[in-house]
């Protein structure tokens, strides 16, 4: 019986770090935003759904959706943002069920599913255990707006507009603290590992 664990946290928590370990190690990751790429390519379902509900205007030149126009477009509206996910979200928990049930079938005896809005999309059903990678607000900040080149205020919308990181770890079975060093965040990693008995 194959492990299924969520990993997730909050946007800058530095999850994709501890995705980038877990590969290392060879486990298999199945990543929601990689999913979401997927089923937003022209000529899939949600791709359809996405350009008849926000109009061609959010389109590039090649037929793909600009994924900052429409990023913009519902950052700031809240109505807008539940019906893109209402879109997107079936697509890719579909998806990723597909890659999932790949994994087994291939004899995989852990599969981690990256998952950014795992508690916010109430998908705790779709895994086992849930690992939340944490950092402090000030420094998760900080992290945002040099890696997406924001300014305050943009990066302090993109990060209110998700669940806050304290409350994901009340609702995790573990806590990855990732404010120190990488060796120290690989460390915490290889705790819960040897704590769960997981096998890639």
């Amino acid at each position: 019986m194959a492990h299924i664990i969520g990993l997730t946290g909050g946007i800058a928590s530095g999850k994709s770090t501890v995705s980038s370990l877990l590969k290392e190690k060879g486990y298999t990751v199945i990543d929601a935003d990689a999913a979401a790429k997927i089923v937003v390519q022209p000529g899939e379902e949600a791709y359809n759904k996405i350009v008849n509900a926000f109009g061609k205007e959010i389109l590039l030149e090649n037929g793909e959706i600009n994924r900052r126009k429409l990023g913009d477009l519902v950052f700031r509206n809240e109505q807008k943002r539940l019906q893109l996910n209402s879109i997107v979200h079936p697509a890719v928990r579909k998806q990723m069920l597909l890659e999932k049930e790949q994994a087994i079938r291939d004899g995989k005896q852990t599969v981690i599913l990256d998952i950014p809005l795992l508690f916010e999309s109430g998908l705790t059903w779709m895994v086992d255990k849930t690992i939340v990678v944490y950092v402090d607000g000030s420094i998760q900040l900080e992290r945002l707006m040099k890696r997406n080149g924001l300014d305050k205020e943009d990066a302090e919308i993109r990060i209110s507009a998700q669940m806050p990181l304290e409350e994901k770890v009340k609702k995790a079975d573990a806590v990855i603290h990732n404010n120190g060093t990488i060796a120290e965040t690989k460390q915490q990693l290889e705790q819960i590992i040897e704590k769960w008995g997981l096998r890639p």
